[in-house]
């Protein structure tokens, strides 16, 4: 019979470890934002890095266009030079020759550098050489404009070449400048080549000045001697450097070389003037060699704006590079930005999802581990701890052999008297109230209730925990304390009916265990009739005092020789048995059998 009694101090226990419902919310807020925060930015830091990269990818791009973008300005620039220099050798002609034309009109040269000028745009600020401060664009166009004015046969030719010569060396200064700063490695090579031949082309125009003065006077000063020689050496390297930077040149300064008759003309000629040999001026003569020289300078030109054509493709497939690189980063970086809200979302929702499956998970847990200290209580209640926490580890408990202990045995006088007199209810809760008070007073002693079956009461003392000789004298307290509080026990349903316990106590060796190992027992006969089918396997007990019959040879039955036969698996519960299964069926089965509602009903 089941006693019921009051709560444990576990549950107390328990309930004073549970933390507030407050605090385990406060604590599951402050974890998921953390936890939130942690998976949030875990993700979000490649593609953080990705929309740097590309956004500066982006950047380079769009630099990459504009730096090619100002190559364009840097042609024209130089096709201005080219311009001035064309200019500078047709005013100075028109000055040697006292007003001649025969060459070309300057008014239509001077469009010409107009023209030049205005595909320009706006002029950059230049440094003249001996001028302290730059010169704008402005202030430049006005004096050309004044020089251009005052251009006439009495002019000074050095005065007018020098101007236009200063004007260069400013613009080719210039030009170099954004060069170096020009950082697209494609054309750069043709942009160096492309300064390089301006400024041969303009150094071979200075020394055809100083030729045209030579031949004209039969002999040069040493001051423009020197500056002949210096101009004309720079002029051949700087083509030279013009040729190894830009390889596919080579062919045309070849055939320039080997189909000018005036080439090898003029070769002697230039040497003539490196020679500076005295000899009568000849005006002819200095016409003749400012011809050749502008007709080679001319073929040089060509060579340049071969050069030109060269950059502006580069320029062209630069651009369209730079155009194509820019729409690809602005497409990733568009991409990147359209999916990273999506993926932050996929990832809270998933963090979401895993922290509420994390919560439930930990609320199971706790509630197992609740549940499971409830069980460790009750096992505990049923058994000794040291048996109890052996079982749990799925250890075998041996028996255990006790040389000396005591048991204490009780049992309530007229139990069965007045259990025929009082309901089942009344029995439990006097029981109950019994046992409750019997459970508080061996509190006090260092005894073990072994078990309560109906009103039978079990303790014993030296066991599980042997206690020395103390067993006895525990039993004796404990039993003199149970007889005095049972003599103030009434019953509740029966007040005027005192209660009356009858113990016994027992001190002796004991052997202690747990049973529990279970057996199969059979007859000899049935061992003999097993035998005979030789599918099973049997194990002689040995003699057993049988109620009833006596001493018996008895057997264990151990298991099959064969395989156990498979059994088909269902999930029905109908245990009908197969005689009403088949009456059942044969009802069914007669047209006649028809049942009436009250059968039904009943």
């Amino acid at each position: 019979m089941l006693c019921l009694s009051s709560a444990s101090p576990t549950d107390s226990k328990l309930e004073g470890k549970t933390p507030s419902l407050g605090t385990k919310l406060r604590r599951w807020c402050r974890s998921r934002r953390c936890q939130l925060w942690r998976l949030l930015l875990l993700p979000f830091i490649p593609i953080l890095a990705l929309i740097v990269q590309t956004t500066l990818s982006l950047k380079n791009s769009l630099t990459n266009g504009r730096e090619v973008a100002d190559v364009s300005r840097a042609t024209e620039l130089g096709k201005l030079v080219t311009r001035l220099q064309q200019e500078r050798s047709e005013v100075a002609f028109f000055i040697f020759t006292n007003g001649s034309t025969l060459r070309s009109n300057l008014t239509q040269r001077f469009a010409a550098t107009d023209i030049a000028v205005q595909q320009m745009g706006a002029l950059p600020p230049l440094v003249f050489k001996n001028r302290s401060k730059p010169v704008d664009g402005s202030f430049f166009l006005a004096e050309l404009a004044d020089l251009r004015a005052n251009i006439n046969p009495g002019t000074s030719m050095t005065e007018a070449v020098e101007w236009y010569t200063n004007a260069n060396a400013a613009l080719l200064n210039h030009l170099t400048k954004e060069i170096k700063d020009t950082d697209s490695s494609t054309i750069w090579r043709y942009l160096v080549g492309f300064k390089n031949l301006l400024r041969s082309i303009e150094c071979k125009g200075i020394g055809s000045v100083l030729g045209i003065n030579y031949f004209a006077r039969g002999y040069l000063q040493p001051r423009s001697h020197e500056r002949y020689i210096s101009h004309m050496v720079l002029g051949r390297d700087l083509l030279d450097n013009t040729l190894n930077l830009v390889p596919s040149l080579i062919p045309l300064h070849k055939d320039i070389k080997e189909d000018s008759p005036e080439y090898q003309v003029l070769e002697k000629k230039n040497q003539q003037i490196v020679d500076n040999k005295y000899q009568e001026g000849s005006v002819s003569d200095a016409i003749e060699y400012f011809d050749q020289t502008a007709t080679l300078l001319d073929k040089l030109r060509a060579v340049q704006k071969q050069l030109r054509q060269y950059i502006r493709e580069g320029v062209n497939e630069s651009l369209t590079e730079a155009r194509r690189s820019e729409a690809v980063c602005a497409g990733i970086l568009v991409l990147v930005c359209v999916v990273s809200p999506i993926i932050i979302a996929l990832v809270r929702n998933a963090v979401n999802t895993i922290q509420v499956y994390a919560r439930n998970l930990s609320e199971k847990a706790r509630e197992l581990e609740y549940e499971k200290e409830l069980s460790d209580s009750l096992l505990y209640q049923m058994l000794p701890p040291s048996v109890a926490k052996q079982l749990k580890q799925t250890q075998q408990v041996p028996a255990e052999f006790f040389a000396s202990v005591t048991v204490y045995f009780s049992d309530i006088v007229g139990f069965t008297a007045i259990a025929a007199v009082s309901t089942p209810y009344q029995v439990i809760s006097f029981l109950n109230s019994v046992y409750k008070l019997f459970d508080e007073r061996i509190e006090c002693y260092d005894v073990y209730k072994i078990e309560t079956i109906g009103d039978s009461y079990m303790v014993a003392s030296g066991l599980p925990v042997r206690n020395g000789n103390k067993h006895a004298t525990e039993i004796a307290s404990m039993a003199l304390e149970l007889l005095e509080a049972t003599s103030t026990c009434r019953l509740p349903h029966r007040p005027d009916q005192t209660l009356c316990m009858r113990s016994g106590i027992h001190t002796g060796p004991c052997v202690a265990g747990i049973v529990g190992t279970m057996k199969i027992q059979i007859s000899e006969d049935v061992k003999r009739a097993l035998d005979k089918s030789g599918k099973f396997i049997t194990a002689p007990r040995g003699l057993v005092d049988v109620k009833g019959k006596g001493e018996m040879m008895t057997y264990w039955l151990e298991g099959r020789t064969d395989p156990s036969p498979v059994r088909p698996t269902t999930s029905s519960l109908d245990c009908t048995p197969s005689f009403l299964a088949r009456i059942h069926s044969k009802g069914r089965a007669s047209p006649r059998y028809q049942p009436d509602s009250k059968r039904e009903q009943h």
